[in-house]
């Protein structure tokens, strides 16, 4: 199938999916103003996880958007610092590593919650739970991302230093994936397509997984963040947005297939099998039933655990967050 022949399908599948929605939302869209901006420019990092900011393309076009750049960005807290430059308008990651340049005063807000869970992380045998970490060879991709942030709030939480307990080994060519696979590493944090690669290829054992392991599963784990300026001159804007991704949140869990299909062909990951597993993994329908406000407040407090920050969870929410228009939203398409 051709890339234009599967954009059609995808829109179709789009178009059919998402009108029940507007249908409820009509009232709400009359009374949005136009968007104070037509354009916006998102983060694209590699990865399935926040597939609902790569597939909200025709949704961000229906609100009123024109010009959608997507901007290649490192994941971790590199993409969030791509927000604080004005690289980039908006991006999903995972919360903590917002939460670290919002203690260290960075112009990031964040505004609503993605998807739950999609971290696993894998040992060797004789790992058996974070405990046993201690000592330990654990790959990372490096200091600040995503997994080396996860773990040190793991490693914190079940008191262990994650500065002194665990021998961090960092490496991005060969990723710690491909050095797990080898026997060089004891242990590493994996994300989408990553587990999928592995369980595929009968390497390693799982100890935790953030989508069915407390306190993890209890939180989001990808939030969505937004340049501050962008906040406060573009309020419109920022709603209209939100209510794209949120739909297209939606849209990856009752369309997998067709969604799989979409970021494969968009460039966003290379293997449709890969996508289409981790998607159906992922609870992204589950975005209503959980608190964002929480899911902060809760690695705030982890953070603090770790040594990663300084400044209390309330500081963190009133200076880096702004739910008022991800509250609309939950109202305005609940059900």
């Amino acid at each position: 199938m051709s890339i234009v022949q599967s954009r059609r399908r995808f829109l179709a599948a789009l178009s059919s999916v998402t009108a029940a929605a507007v249908i409820r939302s009509s009232r709400s869209f009359a009374q949005d103003a136009p968007p104070e901006t037509t354009t916006v420019r998102l983060a694209k990092i590699p990865g399935i996880c926040i597939a609902p900011q790569y597939v909200a393309e025709d949704l961000l076009r229906a609100e009123g958007f024109t010009d959608i750049r997507y901007v290649a960005t490192t994941p971790g807290i590199p993409a969030a610092l791509s927000l604080a430059r004005s690289e980039v308008d908006f991006t999903a990651n995972f919360a903590p590593t917002f939460v670290i340049p919002i203690d260290a005063g960075e112009p990031i807000t964040i505004v609503g919650g993605e998807h739950i869970g999609c971290f696993e992380l894998f040992a060797r045998e004789g790992i058996r739970s974070i405990p046993d970490l201690k000592g330990k060879n654990v790959g990372v991709l490096g200091f600040g991302s995503s997994q080396h942030v996860f773990l040190s709030t793991m490693a914190a939480h079940v008191g262990l230093d994650p500065t002194k307990d665990i021998h961090w080994v960092t490496s991005s060519a060969p990723r710690p994936m491909e050095l797990f696979a080898e026997g060089k590493i004891d242990a590493f944090l994996g994300f989408p397509p990553e587990p999928q690669e592995l369980r595929a290829r009968n390497i390693g054992r799982v100890i935790v997984n953030s989508i069915l392991d407390r306190p993890w599963s209890q939180y989001f784990c990808c939030v969505l963040a937004a340049r501050r300026d962008y906040v406060r001159e573009h309020p419109v804007a920022t709603k209209r947005v939100l209510r794209a991704i949120i739909k297209a949140a939606d849209l990856c869990s009752t369309e997998p297939t067709r969604v799989a299909q979409h970021i494969v062909d968009g460039g966003f990951t290379p293997r449709y099998d890969h996508a289409l597993q981790a998607l159906k993994e992922i609870p992204y329908a589950r975005w209503r039933d959980y608190n964002v406000e929480d899911t902060v407040r809760f690695y705030a407090l982890r953070l603090r655990e770790a040594g990663m920050i300084k400044s209390s969870p309330n500081k963190i929410l009133a200076e880096g967050t702004d739910w008022r228009l991800w509250n609309e939203l939950k109202r305005e398409l609940k059900g």
